[in-house]
């Protein structure tokens, strides 16, 4: 079988084509894809998809399945409304991805079966305790709860990290950290998420590229008291204009918050701090959910990539156990483990393998309708 993946980021389309025979070991590291690229996020998929061999199934990373999509599922008229129903609460993200999954039907046609594998999915596993907002009691009717996002990078990175250390992942107290353009944090305990950072759109939680993550909600109320704030511009702020953009000045990608910062600037210097502050708590937080800490996990393009991010964050954990190896964490080359070797907390580093997650998704459901 012929499987192309695509991930339809906040940043980012990545594509991968893989030929599979059989389910792989979860935690086993992946086979490389027969070609993969990586694009803008508002790229067309013709060129991606175009004179490519034969494709047998194409997956997709959906952000949002709300509260009807909790599995992955081959994409019908039906499936497709209730993303699009979804798409209320993760407006860009489940927009773009709907509009790769019609680009596809068309260069491919109708009869070429598509998945949705969704990133909330993986947090369905969360107890009402976890979910629940202390709002009214009538928003968990109306669906308003804490989703979680990210889920298909947390699955991998816990699975990954239990594989590193020789253990089962049901053994395992695991926070993992996915940090990117956006960012989240989750408490897998044996293998299941019981808690995490993101909440009912993927906005909530630590502070990201541009999201602002949690803020004060009287802060809002007074932008729209008194700043002639509307509910549009509220949006653009939250989503585009804050984070590390909107403190550092500069994109918000931490390449450039880092050079700023070696260039003397204040602000990015203060992003940075902001930024790894909120991390800290949320690992903390995280680790309380489970009533300890096995092993931390840093993935995503941030995670597996900025060591400075890593020992930064780390420093301030020393309470719950964490102690970094500064040797092996400047080191780091492809997954890892960076930890001293005294403690009894593992810190690792894993590389991002979303798109082989939706590759064996696509597997496990064609499997599954040809039975």
């Amino acid at each position: 079988m012929l499987a192309l993946t695509l991930n339809a980021g906040s940043s980012s389309l990545k594509a991968a084509l893989y030929e599979l025979d059989e389910p792989g070991e979860e935690g086993c590291p992946p086979p490389r894809p027969l070609w993969a690229d990586e694009r803008e996020a508002d790229a067309s998929i013709d060129d991606l998809v175009r004179g490519r061999a034969a494709i047998d199934v194409v997956g997709h990373r959906i952000v949002h399945g709300g509260s009807m999509l909790v599995d992955s599922v081959r994409v019908s008229p039906a499936v497709r409304e209730k993303i699009e129903r979804a798409a209320g609460d993760a407006p860009e993200h489940n927009a773009r991805a709907l509009q790769v999954l019609d680009d596809v039907t068309a260069l491919l046609g109708p009869n070429v079966p598509q998945i949705a594998v969704f990133d909330s999915a993986f947090h369905a596993t969360l107890s009402p305790a976890a979910f629940t907002y202390a709002g009214p009691h009538e928003w968990l009717a109306r669906g308003i709860r804490r989703y979680g996002f990210h889920g298909i990078s947390h699955r991998y990175a816990a699975h990954r990290a239990a594989h590193l250390l020789k253990r089962d992942v049901g053994t395992v107290r695991i926070v993992t950290c996915h940090l990117g353009g956006g960012c989240s944090l989750a408490a897998v305990h044996h293998g299941r998420s019981v808690d995490t950072t993101m909440g009912f759109p993927p906005l909530d939680g630590v502070p990201m590229g541009r999201r602002s993550g949690a803020i004060d909600p009287g802060i809002l109320i007074h932008l729209l008291r008194h700043d002639g704030q509307t509910i549009d511009s509220i949006d653009r702020l939250l989503n585009h204009e804050s984070g590390l953009a909107g403190l550092s000045g500069t994109t918000g990608d931490m390449r450039e918050v880092l050079k700023a910062m070696d260039s003397g600037s204040e602000r990015a210097r203060l992003a940075f701090d902001v930024y790894v502050h909120h991390i800290r708590q949320a690992v903390a937080a995280m680790a309380v959910s489970m009533n300890g800490l096995d092993a931390l996990v840093f993935t995503g393009g941030v995670g597996a990539n900025a060591p400075r991010v890593r020992a930064a964050v780390c420093a301030g954990l020393g309470m719950i156990g964490v102690e970094l190896n500064p040797t092996a964490n400047e080191r780091v080359d492809g997954d890892a483990n960076c930890s001293v070797s005294w403690t009894d907390v593992a810190v690792l580093v894993v590389r991002a393998e979303e798109n082989w997650v939706l590759a064996q998704e696509c597997l496990r459901v064609e499997a599954t309708v040809r039975r």
